[in-house]
């Protein structure tokens, strides 16, 4: 199965995996919470500004395809993805292809950490395995790009939007590679904190969400 998916496509679609490892107890999303999630500052690069006619015809799309769909059994009507059946993803890979989505192309190292909140991986050999057996599929799900002048870490990224552009080629700018900045045991706390205060601020939102639907009730 080829996918070719628009940037909203790819937002709306990470925004749904993400949320349904991280917050499971409010997903599927409405439509509201899920352009909260789509349009959330952290855990996204680049930072988007998507409206709810901009995420139906991305849902619209996604549908057509297999890859997402409407829930019908509440009064409200909530969206969840279908990415599991479609690709018969393991967690960890489900894990990385969702970052990927939500943040571009990244080292293993950043991977790592950055995925920590929906699937722990224990060494980075483990994150490299997942890579390697998402660049497998048929068609590939993912790829490692070209290393960069000077840079000693491999970027990879997700193909679900076809072959990524020359911008993602490129280390965003003041990017340091976590692979490097992780080698020491304070970097790895900091890590998980800033994992937890992530995991914290998507509970306010998935709240405020919520909140909101019950007021428009």
């Amino acid at each position: 199965m080829t996918v070719i998916l628009s940037a909203a496509e790819a937002r709306v679609l990470g925004a749904l995996m993400e949320k349904e490892a991280t917050t499971p107890e409010y997903y599927p999303l409405s439509l509201n919470a899920l352009v909260n999630a789509c349009n959330q500052k952290n855990n996204r690069e680049p930072v988007m500004q998507v409206g709810e006619d901009e995420v139906r015809t991305a849902l619209n799309h996604l549908r057509d395809q297999g890859l997402a769909g409407a829930v019908h059994d509440s009064r409200v009507t909530k969206y969840e993805h279908h990415v599991q059946e479609v690709f018969n993803l393991s967690r960890g890979e489900s894990a990385v292809l969702c970052v990927l989505l939500l943040r571009g192309a990244q080292t293993p190292g950043e991977l790592r950490g950055r995925t920590e909140r929906m699937h722990r991986f224990e060494e980075l050999d483990d994150v490299l395995s997942v890579l390697d057996k998402l660049a497998r599929f048929e068609p590939s799900l993912a790829k490692a790009l070209p290393r960069q002048p000077g840079s000693r870490e491999i970027r990879y990224a997700h193909l679900l939007s076809g072959e990524p552009e020359a911008t993602q080629m490129q280390p965003a700018p003041g990017h340091r590679s976590v692979e490097f900045a992780a080698e020491g045991s304070d970097r790895e706390r900091i890590e998980r904190l800033e994992a937890e205060v992530a995991s914290l601020r998507e509970v306010v939102e998935a709240l405020k969400a919520q909140l909101a639907v019950t007021q428009e009730r």
